[in-house]
């Protein structure tokens, strides 16, 4: 597997597992608690990822049996999948993108009416909520034992959040067609 300096979920994959060995379903979680606000990763890229980093020797899966159950796949990084993951890390321009389907909608509503566009800022101003009370609760639980790094991430996505709330309600009028007209004439 050559590293082309991209953080992608096989990457965040091997990062994960520097924390101690996990399961696919574990990483799941972990994308959707601390990751949920930055990168989003579901099973259907998760398991090719961990499948992909076994198959290049990069983690080691155990099986561990269960009652009337699959067996759980356990992995765990291996030497050349640490020396891969401080490769990736030596990268000093990380690309910062955001992919939005929200931004993407908003890019057209002008072909939407006002109730929409009034239903779509009321969701994202949902979202952020939910958001900033998840990234708080995982802050108090246990964010004292964290790396810099992590409590680092955790700060820049309440800021982030907290910047689009203050956006979305200061600037929500300027979506509606009778704000947009009274501007157009005023």
């Amino acid at each position: 597997m050559e590293t082309s300096g991209t953080m992608d979920v096989r990457t965040v994959c091997l990062g994960m597992l520097t924390d101690g060995a996990a399961s696919g379903y574990d990483l799941k979680k972990h994308f959707e608690s601390t990751f949920a606000h930055f990168f989003a990763a579901g099973y259907g890229s998760i398991y090719p990822a961990l499948s992909s980093l076994c198959e290049q020797g990069m983690v080691n899966c155990e099986c561990i049996p269960q009652d009337g159950k699959p067996d759980r796949k356990v992995y765990h990084i291996t030497a050349e999948g640490r020396t891969f993951l401080l490769k990736a890390l030596e990268n000093p321009t990380p690309c910062h993108k955001v992919r939005s389907e929200f931004l993407a909608t908003m890019c057209f509503a002008h072909l939407m009416p006002d109730a929409q566009i009034e239903k779509v800022l009321d969701s994202r101003l949902e979202d952020c909520a939910y958001y900033t009370k998840m990234i708080s609760e995982v802050e108090a639980s246990c964010m004292q034992d964290w790396p810099p790094g992590k409590r680092f991430v955790a700060g820049f996505g309440k800021a982030m959040i907290e910047a689009m709330k203050t956006y979305v309600e200061e600037n929500r009028h300027l979506l509606t067609e009778e704000s947009a007209s009274k501007s157009a004439t005023g």
